[in-house]
């Protein structure tokens, strides 16, 4: 029988908290650069993905002599996929979290006809919110995560930064205790979107969809309100349905929703990448492009 392997939990915790931390003193710099130069939308979105990037190179290069691209950011054979299929499943998760309450009557779309939009803003506000959500990714499932997992195996890791991510967003304008829960059970997914594809950008893809679709549909997005069209939606129902001022992300139909959607990563084809830290926390031994399904 072989003899269990050791797992050394105190470089895992310096080298994921090392990177946290340089990650959140950078964000916080750039962020008051960011809204300086372009406003509240630039600071949301585009710091993050440089602070991340920066920060996880850095944590990479150190502590494992590897590049940031062997967190499974690189670009490789089906790496398009995985991120297609992470935007078809988070665009087929936002539509069920608004449209059943349309159809049922529980809420309804409103033209304004004075609102302040453009096309030029609604073309470029999917940009930004790809930049955030990869950003957040590469944060929350890159290094910090994978390292984690090494330490203390994968499920333990994916459940701290899923409540890690979680209670973050519990400070966002009209955050509730159900926005807590449904954000963490996001985190989770999203963690466990990494660790069947190995790879970055199938939660990328599910995280962006999410974040693009909800505006188009004119709810709220984590208490923010980000403007894209003329169309706003107006609830006929309580919080429960609407997730109040908060957004979807607060109700009880998107709980559901995350349930189906943890059921469908798993179910949906994808392409093994090149997360090299997940693959070591598998003991697997298998190389180039994989294509997995259910």
């Amino acid at each position: 029988m072989a003899a269990a392997v050791k797992r050394d939990p105190w470089r895992p915790l310096i080298g994921a908290a090392t990177c946290f931390l340089i990650y959140r003193i950078l964000l916080s710099i750039l962020v008051e650069v960011g809204d300086f130069m372009g406003g509240q939308m630039i600071a949301l979105t585009v710091p993050p993905l440089l602070a991340a990037a920066i920060s996880s190179a850095a944590a990479m290069a150190i502590f494992e002599s590897r590049k940031v691209g062997d967190t499974g950011l690189a670009w490789g054979a089906g790496t398009f996929r995985n991120l297609c299929t992470g935007i078809a499943l988070g665009t087929m998760a936002a539509l069920l979290a608004i449209l059943p309450a349309v159809a049922l009557g529980k809420a309804h779309f409103h033209y304004a006809a004075n609102a302040d939009v453009s096309w030029r803003g609604a073309l470029f506000a999917p940009v930004l919110l790809f930049c955030g959500a990869l950003g957040e990714e590469i944060a929350f499932r890159g290094f910090v995560l994978q390292y984690l997992m090494r330490g203390y195996g994968r499920w333990a890791a994916i459940l701290g930064i899923g409540t890690l991510f979680g209670v973050l967003h519990a400070g966002n304008p009209g955050a509730t205790t159900m926005s807590t829960i449904n954000t963490t059970a996001f985190g989770i997914v999203f963690g466990a979107a990494v660790l069947r594809s190995r790879d970055l950008w199938f939660p990328a893809g599910m995280h962006f969809a999410w974040n693009a679709v909800l505006p188009f549909l004119g709810v709220s997005l984590s208490g923010l309100t980000i403007k894209v069209t003329a169309y706003e939606l107006v609830w006929n129902a309580g919080d429960l349905w609407s997730g109040g001022n908060y957004g979807p992300e607060a109700s009880a139909v998107t709980s559901v929703v995350i349930v189906l959607l943890s059921v469908a990563i798993w179910k949906v084809p994808v392409v093994r990448g090149t997360a090299y830290l997940v693959a070591e926390s598998q003991d697997a031994t298998e190389s180039g492009p994989v294509v997995l399904s259910s």
